[in-house]
């Protein structure tokens, strides 16, 4: 009875007023801070998105040789790390090398040959300037042979004249004997007069036979100069098609300088081939998934090995699509990796997916004809998640690891202070 009776409270306590306010003070204020408390992590929550549902990313080439050939020096290793410019490995620049020494052998030639024609071209433009000039002469000859003839004609129609004046001369003479020598026996004229008239005939006979001579001079002149002539038209017509058959014969360069820019272009993709023997990094990275040795035969755009460029690393994070309004480019993040939780790194917003695939237990399928919807629904409705692209400030070296699990916070455009 005693310890039954020591259980129970007292009834000062029981009935004490101040004891009783104080029980209702703590109690209220411990629900009060405990929906303070609930109401603080629910402002952080929905002002500072958080998601676990994120990797680290960064870009990625396959390294692949631009000509083939066996790989005669092999300069990295799986996972190393190398600079920009170093040389990763080297293919055998022989055959190369050789065809680069033929393009340029083929160019020589080439000029050599265009410089022989240059001088032939020459020489052929001498003889036709020759040729021109020898057909200027002829056509010279047969305008002055036409000068000739002309003045032959004149001669000719001139020597007809005078034969035709002396014979008219001769016929007066000759008919005026006749007339005289019938008077002689009347005495009607001397002897003296019909002498007179006699030698006058005699004489007009004789330049009629003159003129005659000339006549016949003169045509036997335009005869000749009419050959003459007719041998400078020949002359003149052998020295056109000469000049005309020399002009034909000339050559041009055409051909020739037309081959320049295929040998140029020859010598370039040689070089291309023989500078490209050698790979050399393209970027700061790491080489991973090397899975090959020196002396082994690759082929051109066979990739060798993947080269990860360490230069910038970001986050993809996927965020619900009632976060996205406190997720916006240029907010600052808070970036926890999970292989070192300690450790925060500072990430900035670059941009927000607009677009993710349409899930087919909801809207169904996208197909030709009717569009499939799903006649089942679904009672609990999830959230759309659209990811966020976080680029890493001062990412450290050796830390980050492509697909990498991450915690990101956005902390907002304004960097939060380290807590």
């Amino acid at each position: 009875m005693q310890h039954g009776q020591a259980t129970q409270p007292s009834k000062d306590t029981k009935n004490n007023p101040v004891l009783r306010l104080r029980g209702r003070v703590l109690t209220a204020v411990s629900v009060v801070l405990a929906v303070a408390s609930l109401v603080g992590v629910s402002w952080v929550t929905i002002v500072h998105p958080r998601t676990d549902d994120a990797e680290i990313l960064a870009n990625f080439i396959g390294i692949a040789p631009v000509v083939a050939g066996p790989i005669q020096r092999l300069n990295v290793a799986d996972n190393q790390h190398v600079k920009q410019g170093e040389l990763l490995f080297e293919i055998d620049d022989r055959p190369y090398k050789y065809a680069l020494d033929r393009a340029i052998s083929d160019q020589a030639a080439l000029e050599g040959q265009i410089v022989d024609e240059s001088r032939r071209i020459q020489a052929e433009l001498h003889t036709v300037a020759a040729s021109g000039a020898a057909t200027n002469s002829a056509l010279a000859n047969v305008n002055r042979a036409q000068s000739v003839i002309r003045e032959a004609e004149a001669d000719l129609k001139h020597s007809q004249a005078t034969l035709d004046r002396v014979k008219a001369e001769w016929s007066y003479a000759d008919d005026n004997l006749h007339r005289l020598e019938p008077l002689l026996v009347k005495e009607f004229v001397t002897v003296d007069q019909v002498d007179q008239a006699r030698s006058l005939a005699r004489a007009r006979e004789q330049a009629v036979h003159e003129a005659e001579s000339q006549l016949a001079l003169s045509q036997a002149h335009l005869n000749s100069e009419l050959a003459a002539y007719a041998q400078a038209q020949a002359a003149e017509e052998q020295s056109t098609a000469e000049f005309h058959r020399s002009q034909s014969s000339v050559l041009s360069l055409d051909p020739y300088v037309a081959q320049r820019q295929g040998r140029v272009a020859a010598i370039n993709d040689a070089q291309y081939n023989y500078e490209h023997c050698k790979v050399f990094a393209p970027f700061d990275g790491r080489v991973t998934n090397l899975l090959i040795s020196e002396g082994a035969y690759v082929h051109t755009g066979q990739e060798i090995f993947a080269l990860i460029d360490t230069r910038t690393w970001w986050v993809i994070a996927n965020f619900r699509e009632t976060q996205l309004k406190h997720v916006q480019p240029g907010m600052y993040a808070d970036v926890y990796v999970m292989s070192a939780p300690d450790l925060r790194l500072t990430g900035v917003v670059e941009s927000v997916g607009y677009g993710v695939n349409p899930d087919p237990s909801l809207i169904g399928r996208f197909s030709p004809g009717l569009p499939d919807v799903q006649r089942t629904l679904s009672w609990v409705h999830l959230a759309s998640r659209y990811p966020a692209r976080i680029r890493i400030q001062s990412p450290p070296s050796d830390l980050l690891r492509l697909s990498q699990s991450v915690v990101v916070v956005v902390r907002g455009y304004k960097r939060a202070a380290l807590r």
